[in-house]
């Protein structure tokens, strides 16, 4: 059944609903995205490395299986081309496909770094300078970035991590300057821990005592929030705006706040 999901011939023509892309659909976040968005009415399109769960996924919500390497730098080219074809256009761009490492920085692989710095970073990116300009030409369309706190605050051991979903941060904050009054809008998540298998898959489990990690359920609601809504910039749980507001403001008392506290 999932191998005639994955097979079934498009219809003809753009598809009557939304279209929703989704990167890191196999797991976590992006799969509970796409099957709250599957059942709102969008059309969604599943893209990951597990092929297995990407067909199953597609089965049960009636969406389309695009798996891809984003780890590769022509993988963002391969999937917004897939994408298109598959249903004429792109809505809305979930990007929430990570990873990560915990560790000292100086002990962390090298491969692991530069798979980081193309999945956390340089994918989304590529995604959207793929598929905004037809967003521009249509003038509708959402953007929504998974990015985290350790993006806004700094997480001791998570360096690499934090510093690829800084950049993210900061490529939304200016991109939602440039895309005003035009129809697309731009959306960051900023979740604190989740519970996934991400930190199974970085090889360290989450062993800090605050904050509590959330489900991947409740991080997929704030994201379907954001796209029909224009609250443009949510952190999950939403307390966690208080440290990053600190933070900004008064960045030395944070330190010595997160020193005291951790």
């Amino acid at each position: 059944m999932a191998e005639e999901a994955h097979r079934r011939p498009r219809s003809e023509g753009p598809s009557e609903r939304p279209v929703a892309l989704i990167t890191g659909a196999s797991s976590g976040i992006g799969r509970a995205t796409a099957a709250r968005l599957a059942g709102a009415g969008w059309e969604v399109l599943l893209s990951g490395t597990d092929r297995t769960r990407l067909d199953e996924l597609a089965a049960r919500t009636g969406g389309r299986a695009l798996p891809e390497d984003l780890s590769k730098p022509d993988g963002p080219a391969r999937l917004a081309e897939a994408a298109l074809a598959a249903a004429g256009r792109v809505d809305a761009l979930v990007a929430s496909a990570g990873l990560g490492w915990r560790g000292p920085y100086a002990d962390t692989p090298s491969d692991i770094l530069d798979r980081m710095i193309e999945v956390n970073l340089a994918a989304p990116l590529r995604l959207v300078r793929l598929l905004l300009p037809g967003m521009l030409e249509r003038r509708h369309g959402r953007i929504v970035l998974l990015g985290s706190i350790a993006g806004q605050v700094g997480v001791r051991d998570e360096s690499g991590y934090a510093a690829t979903k800084g950049g993210l941060a900061m490529f939304a904050e200016s991109l939602w300057y440039e895309l005003r009054g035009t129809g697309v809008g731009v959306r960051l998540v900023l979740p604190g821990p989740v519970d996934t298998p991400f930190f199974d898959r970085r090889g360290t489990p989450y062993q800090r005592e605050r904050p509590r990690p959330v489900s991947a359920e409740r991080v997929a609601e704030t994201v379907v929030a954001t796209i029909h809504t224009e609250r443009d910039r949510l952190f999950v749980p939403q307390w966690l705006g208080v440290p990053a507001r600190i933070h900004g403001a008064a960045p030395g008392v944070f330190r010595r706040m997160a020193s005291r506290f951790g």
